[in-house]
């Protein structure tokens, strides 16, 4: 049963992500600073606050829209993620936990749209 969505497991696991990109953006260049590191940072912070907000806005249509939102920023992440990868501003190791988690977050992001979607 959901009573709040804190329950949300997906909640749950990007806000480990957001620990996790926090954890890799310290590892980077301090000249990185108000780029990448700024902008995974914010991104990855998107995820749950958007889960956040849109179960808070009590209708289904508006919570599914906050979903797709989530699941918009994942994408930015991801693709930040690969940019930072390919600059070598840490070692690849240092990406494992946060992919790990981005592709569990976006799995399940993608799963409760279709959960909404056709509840509807």
């Amino acid at each position: 049963m959901v009573n709040t969505y804190k329950d949300y497991i997906v909640w749950q696991k990007s806000i480990d992500l957001v620990i996790e990109v926090y954890k890799l953006t310290k590892k980077f260049p301090k000249e990185e600073l108000y780029g990448l590191t700024s902008q995974m940072r914010r991104a990855a912070v998107s995820i749950p606050s958007n889960i956040a907000e849109g179960y808070c806005r009590r209708y289904r249509r508006e919570f599914k829209q906050f979903i797709r939102i989530s699941y918009g920023s994942g994408a930015e992440l991801e693709t930040q993620m690969i940019i930072a990868k390919k600059l070598i501003l840490t070692s690849l190791k240092d990406f494992e936990n946060a992919d790990k988690l981005l592709l569990e977050v976006m799995k399940m992001l993608n799963s409760l749209n279709r959960t909404l979607t056709s509840n509807s």
